[in-house]
């Protein structure tokens, strides 16, 4: 098994910044694309940004210009920087890879951070 272990969410104001990490541990041939989704109360988890093993990124429109993604592949870990924050963006954050450890890919989930934008 492998699991997702994340940190870094919390109470922040309105224009403020945090920064997500995901780490993910266990055996480990390799991970494909791996990605941080939300989910506010009463709506569905949404795809916020994306990255692939080659670094290629995607991101949903609400967060462009505002929100990076990025990874350490030595260190099997991606980062979500996220600037300029508004209340729109309070949700619990997850984090998902694709691991590769017994000749196959398989989806893994982090348990979630809460990301609250107010004043």
């Amino acid at each position: 098994q492998a699991q997702l272990a994340e940190s870094g969410g919390g109470l922040v104001q309105p224009g403020g910044s945090l920064r997500l990490s995901c780490a993910a541990s266990g055996r480990i041939i390799s991970i494909d694309r791996m990605g941080w989704y939300r989910q506010a109360p009463g709506n569905e988890r949404e795809l916020v940004a994306s990255i692939t093993a080659g670094g290629t990124t995607n991101y949903v429109d609400s967060v462009k210009g505002r929100f990076t993604i990025s990874r350490d592949n030595n260190k099997n870990t991606v980062f979500l920087q996220m600037n300029s924050l508004k209340p729109e963006d309070t949700a619990v954050y997850y984090c998902d890879a694709y691991i590769n450890q017994y000749g196959g890919f398989r989806q893994y989930w982090g348990q979630g951070t809460q990301v609250t934008v107010s004043s």
